[in-house]
C-alpha cells in the first residue's frame, strides 16, 4: 500500500472511509481540547468535512477576536506551516483565510490518521482485518 497523498483538491474524497472520518474527528477534536477549546462530532460521516470546518471556522473566528495567542498555540500544535497555508490560498481561491485555515486543520489531521495507519499496517498491526486493503 502506497501512502496516499492529501492535498487541498482531494481532502473530501480521502474523507470517504467511516473509519478514518472518526479517527480524523477525534484528532481535531484532541487537538483542540488540549487548549479548552471544544469541538465536537455528531457522527454523520456523510457530513463529516463540512460539520468540522464550519465548527473551526467558528471556533477560529472567535480565538482570532478574543485570543490569538492561544489560536497560534493550536496551530502550532496541529503542526501548520505558513508554507501550507498559502499553498491554499492558491489551491482554494474561493475560501477566505479563515476557512482555509479550518481546511488546513482537517487536512493536517487527515494526514495523521493516514500515517498512523500507514505504519500500523506496515508493522503488521494493520492490515485487510483492520480495513486497509494491502495492495
Amino acid at each position: 500500500m502506497k501512502l496516499p497523498v492529501v492535498n487541498n483538491t482531494n481532502l473530501e474524497n480521502l474523507m470517504d472511509k467511516a473509519e478514518i472520518v472518526q479517527q480524523t474527528a477525534e484528532q481535531i477534536m484532541k487537538d483542540f481540547g488540549m487548549f479548552g477549546v471544544e469541538i465536537t462530532f455528531s457522527g454523520d460521516t456523510d457530513n463529516a468535512y463540512h460539520e468540522l470546518h464550519q465548527q473551526l471556522i467558528d471556533q477560529i473566528t472567535g480565538l482570532v477576536e478574543t485570543n490569538y495567542d492561544l489560536l497560534l498555540s493550536v496551530l502550532y500544535q496541529v503542526d501548520i506551516t505558513n508554507r501550507e497555508i498559502v499553498q491554499a490560498e492558491q489551491d482554494l481561491p474561493h475560501y477566505s483565510h479563515i476557512e482555509i485555515i479550518a481546511h488546513q486543520v482537517i487536512a493536517r489531521d487527515l494526514k495523521k490518521v493516514l500515517l498512523r495507519r500507514y505504519f500500523k499496517m506496515k508493522d503488521g498491526e494493520g492490515g485487510i482485518e483492520k480495513g486497509i486493503d494491502k495492495t
